[in-house]
């Protein structure tokens, strides 16, 4: 199956070249023997190039001699990462972008629109990528991984928010396997390395009183970045300024689709004990923690006193009072 298509997602043509480019990337490949592969005229294989180019791809070589890569670029393109997530939920349908608004905006599209589970959205750059309670996220171009998948789990929708932590849990163990560094969980949806931000997830729903019709779970990671703008840079950080080390947002973002079709099924299996486990072992936040809530009335101290079993954060205050926080921020109180 195609590049699936969705207004603004990446044309077929362009995918294909790149993918023919990248798994042929040391080698000159004349305009002939591309346009017969990938099915187009000479005229389409050099326009393509061209747009590649603007997109910032460095595409060597003219029409006369052929095409090269100067070097493999690291973009998630669909047949590539395909190739990886064959028989997998996630690996049917991909919508590509260079540059979307927001992927989690498409996939509440798509979802509405009657989009199968599994779906996924993927965009090089976000221009108005969303964060928790309105914020916005930096989404520079192919530097992360701006991911959203579609769900239809048959759950209740006090369950739903699990799918947040259960998220996390996914990216948490693909970040340790491939760069060997361990992520602590911030309840409920981001992960930090030496406190700051290095991923946040968005999870949002439809639904009816007693079911889900669909849920989409927004996940942007740090991959490559190497500085932060502005004031970010005292509360982010990325896997290559943790690590020093470039790394495939591509590998990443296959193992990161394998652990999370692992732990959903799991989860749709066997219910919300074990997410919540999971989190309070690899979270410092989960128990003992001194924090700060702030919610829409105010804000509070104390200590994180683990999950309940809907996955919502147990806080004894000060005063020695147990609260069950439902939403709002929770900071490490210094």
């Amino acid at each position: 199956m195609g590049q699936e298509t969705f207004p603004g997602t990446t044309d077929k043509r362009l995918a294909a070249l790149l993918t023919l480019l990248a798994e042929n990337a040391t080698v000159v490949n004349n305009g002939a023997r591309i346009a017969r592969e990938i099915g187009v005229s000479r005229s389409t294989v050099w326009r393509s190039v061209e747009r590649l180019r603007e997109l910032g791809v460095r595409v060597k070589g003219h029409p006369a001699t052929g095409y090269y890569l100067e070097k493999v670029p690291d973009i998630l393109t669909p047949d590539m990462l395909r190739q990886r997530l064959k028989g997998s939920l996630f690996g049917k349908r991909i919508y590509h972008f260079f540059k979307t608004d927001s992927t989690n905006r498409v996939g509440l599209e798509l979802g509405h629109g009657g989009e199968p589970e599994g779906a996924v959205i993927l965009a090089e750059e976000q221009t108005a990528g969303k964060g928790r309670a309105g914020r916005s996220w930096q989404s520079d171009r192919a530097a992360g991984i701006y991911v959203t998948l579609l769900l239809r789990p048959r759950l209740a929708p006090v369950q739903a928010p699990l799918l947040t932590m259960m998220a996390g849990l996914s990216v948490y163990a693909a970040i340790q396997a491939q760069t060997g560094i361990t992520p602590d969980l911030k309840w409920p949806n981001d992960l930090l390395l030496r406190g700051k931000k290095v991923c946040g997830i968005l999870t949002e729903m439809h639904a009816e009183p007693s079911q889900v019709r669909f849920v989409i779970v927004g996940i942007g990671v740090n991959v490559n970045q190497e500085k932060f703008a502005g004031d970010l840079g005292a509360t982010a950080t990325s896997l290559r300024i943790e690590t020093g080390k470039h790394e495939s947002r591509l590998e990443l973002l296959a193992r990161l689709l394998r652990e999370f079709e692992n732990d959903y099924n799991h989860f749709l299996r066997e219910g919300p004990a074990g997410v919540t486990q999971k989190f309070e072992a690899v979270s410092s936040y989960a128990r003992g923690k001194r924090v700060r809530v702030t919610n829409g009335t105010g804000s509070f101290a104390g200590t994180t006193a683990g999950l309940g079993p809907e996955g919502l954060l147990q806080v004894k205050r000060d005063d020695g009072e147990l609260v069950t926080v439902i939403s709002g921020d929770v900071s490490e109180a210094r």
